[in-house]
């Protein structure tokens, strides 16, 4: 924790020249300064495809607000830098908005190891922070004016992130004895794999495996090699998407012979990694947060993906939308909505109605609870069954991505064990 607060403090010193700026304004409400919104967002590197369509998303927002005559009857404007999904970047650009650009208001951009860099700078200056995708990351910092887009959340959003999986697994016959956990060594892998630890003790699971890869990894077939030898009955992953292409090709290549595999990679909620990998995926029990059906299916939602996938392809991002730019959207509402409900520009103020109010976003009603966390945990657990081919118009198909976790969402039953979907 020292040695990466020294890093952060390191980096604060300035912005890489490699840092772009970039701004979208719809046409102006009215003529009036407009309120301005600053962040960083992985438009390069590894997790820029995720950004890019997180920041379509945000552009639709600030369209749609625009079009209604803007907030406080003045229009919004977007301030973004890319931070090369590169944590060292972050609290350079987070001084520069707000000692430099002097933007109204801050949030955060995509994932975890991007949302907790920020959060020191942000809490120097005392401004509202809202977050999109950081798992359980002011629980070192406690900040009161954070707020997480994140259904991880409830109590203990480190376990939440894995419950579902973890649940799945428990209620199979016969029930599992042993897990291997991989997972980069990052922010994110770190946090999820500690809630993992924590779920393994309290089902009496023995834990077999447990590394930390460079997330420089370029040959993953080592460490698939390595679990598989250990002849585990459960594999968690927790992974970014470079990582997770690599692993679920060397899983294919190895013939990984687990019972359940998956629970935390990111990337696979990627509609262009979902085409790449196709059939590799059947049989993967992972997480997600949204897909278009089961009670997800609202007419808001739907009338937003509609106008998403309509851009998309020429935005050159990703062409479904399910999983992180309903949540762009909403951690935007959210802000918007405290704004015209307080008539105020006021962070105090702001942070003061997020926390005692519920509100209706495109993923459903939302209530923040303590540390900035949902106060209930929505997350799901899903399946990849019956992927054919590498056509993106099957993932449109529900049967391609079965709910199975929370029961009352289940949208189908789980293919039991891993290789039985193979």
């Amino acid at each position: 924790m020292i040695a990466r607060r020294q890093a952060i403090r390191a980096a604060v010193s300035g912005v890489g020249a490699a840092v772009a700026l970039g701004a979208i304004g719809g046409r102006p409400a009215r003529a009036a300064n407009p309120i301005t919104i600053g962040f960083g967002m992985a438009l390069t590197g590894g997790i820029a495809p995720n950004g890019k369509a997180a920041l379509l998303a945000m552009q639709i927002w600030e369209a749609d607000t625009n079009a209604k005559g803007g907030l406080l009857g003045r229009p919004v404007k977007l301030i973004f830098y890319d931070d090369q999904s590169n944590p060292s970047t972050v609290p350079g650009i987070y001084t520069k908005l707000i000692d430099v650009d002097k933007a109204d208001f801050v949030v955060s951009g995509y994932a975890t190891n991007m949302v907790a860099p920020a959060i020191p700078v942000v809490m120097q200056a005392d401004r509202l922070f809202l977050g999109l995708f950081g798992l359980d990351a002011n629980t070192e910092f406690k900040y009161p004016k954070y707020f997480s887009m994140n259904p991880a959340g409830g109590p203990k959003p480190r376990e939440a992130f894995a419950r579902g999986f973890f649940g799945m697994a428990m209620q199979q016959t016969p029930k599992p004895q042993n897990l291997a956990i991989a997972g980069a060594d990052a922010e994110y892998p770190r946090n999820a794999i500690e809630g993992v630890l924590s779920i393994a003790k309290e089902a009496g699971l023995k834990v077999v495996y447990n590394r930390n890869y460079p997330p420089s990894t370029a040959d993953y077939t080592p460490i698939v090699r390595a679990i598989q030898a250990t002849n585990p009955d459960i594999v968690f992953i927790a992974s970014y998407p470079p990582d997770t292409v690599g692993i679920v090709r060397a899983a294919g290549e190895v013939g990984l012979k687990a019972k359940i595999f998956g629970g935390g990679m990111v990337g696979l909620q990627s509609t262009a990694i979902k085409v790449q990998l196709g059939p590799l995926m059947n049989g993967i029990v992972n997480y997600d947060y949204f897909l278009p059906w089961a009670k997800y299916a609202t007419p808001e939602a739907l009338a937003f993906l509609k106008v998403y996938q309509s851009k998309a392809a020429g935005s050159g991002v990703d062409l479904l939308g399910y999983y992180l730019p309903p949540f762009a959207y909403s951690y935007m509402q959210v802000l918007g909505e405290a704004i015209e409900a307080t008539k105020s520009l006021d962070n105090d103020k702001l942070a003061d109605y997020i926390r005692t109010h519920s509100f209706k976003t495109l993923v459903g009603d939302v209530k923040f609870g303590p540390n900035g966390e949902w106060a209930e945990a929505q997350v799901l657990a899903v399946q990849f069954q019956n992927v054919k081919s590498n056509d993106l118009d099957q993932f449109r198909d529900p049967k391609t991505e079965v709910i199975l976790w929370p029961a009352a969402d289940k949208t189908g039953e789980i293919i039991y064990p891993y290789t039985g979907a193979k």
